[in-house]
């Protein structure tokens, strides 16, 4: 199984950008332990960031026929990213959206989400392991252990 674990625009400043807000973790620290854990699970991650939506919506087209799911934090573009959206939305594929920070603490405006409404869940608020319990969700809803289904 092939996941890609997709970062929006200004998470490559991760570990420099308000910790109080996204922690001290960089993105390739990020990157990283969701890697060992994928590989735990016998799962290989395609990791890519962009800070342009057209370059995220090329991701996306690119990686598309190549995954199984895709794991996605799309920054600022969670709110009006409709492009990035379309594009998830045309793969057809299962989608977590992921958050750092909880982002119903925060200024109203961050919390709508146009991704939300076409992904299978949004996890806000648990810093990095967000993007392991995304993984660990993706992996068992694709390929369930038995017993861990209802």
């Amino acid at each position: 199984m092939k996941l890609l674990l997709l970062n929006g625009p200004n998470l490559n400043r991760l570990g420099q950008r308000d910790p109080a807000q996204y922690g001290r973790q960089t993105l390739a620290e990020i990157v990283s332990l969701v890697e060992r854990r994928a590989r735990e699970l016998g799962v290989e991650i395609v990791a890519a960031q962009a800070n342009g939506e057209g370059q995220l919506v090329d991701l996306v087209q690119k990686h598309a026929s190549d995954v199984q799911g895709i794991i996605v934090n799309p920054g600022a573009l969670t709110h009006y990213g409709y492009s990035l959206r379309d594009a998830l939305a045309d793969t057809g594929l299962p989608v977590v959206e992921v958050h750092l920070s909880n982002v119903y603490a925060r200024e109203e405006w961050r919390q709508r989400s146009v991704i939300a409404p076409i992904a299978r869940g949004k996890i806000s608020g648990l810093g990095w392991r967000g993007y392991l319990f995304a993984l660990e969700y993706l992996v068992n809803d694709l390929h369930p252990v038995e017993g861990n289904r209802p």
